[in-house]
């Protein structure tokens, strides 16, 4: 009896400790999301924030070896917590080597001097690996 407990609670060391080997392994299909939300200064017109919306969707294919994938959209929560953000951007990065390549780029500090300077009363930036 003492023989069949030992062997159980080993099997379920075992299972328990390639269940823990899995879930520390890299995740392949992780990407790193760059998100930034916008509040523009009051009186940027409807045309301007488009205008920085192209802009800021150009930068990827500027620099496709650096940016995974891009994406944005206008807030619609209704829960009013957006202290005044209107614009989100997704900005997805493969690494943290290529998103570090990207902030200081020539590439995106023109758009951060051409528009982002001029028209963002407040921007927010937040980083996170996705959870894949």
């Amino acid at each position: 009896m003492r023989i069949i407990t030992f062997l159980l609670i080993l099997g379920t060391f075992a299972c328990t400790s390639k269940m823990a080997e899995k879930s520390t392994v890299a995740n392949p299909e992780r990407v790193l999301r760059h998100v930034v939300m916008f509040k523009f200064k009051d009186g940027t017109t409807p045309a301007q924030v488009r205008e920085i919306e192209r802009a800021f969707a150009g930068l990827q294919p500027q620099l496709p070896h650096l940016i995974k994938d891009f994406e944005f959209g206008t807030n619609n929560s209704p829960e009013g917590l957006d202290q005044g953000l209107t614009h989100c951007f997704l900005v997805t990065f493969a690494n943290e080597k290529d998103r570090d390549a990207y902030l200081p780029h020539p590439v995106h500090q023109k758009f951060v001097d051409d528009y982002a300077k001029k028209y963002v009363d407040k921007v927010t930036v937040l980083d996170y690996w996705s959870g894949r």
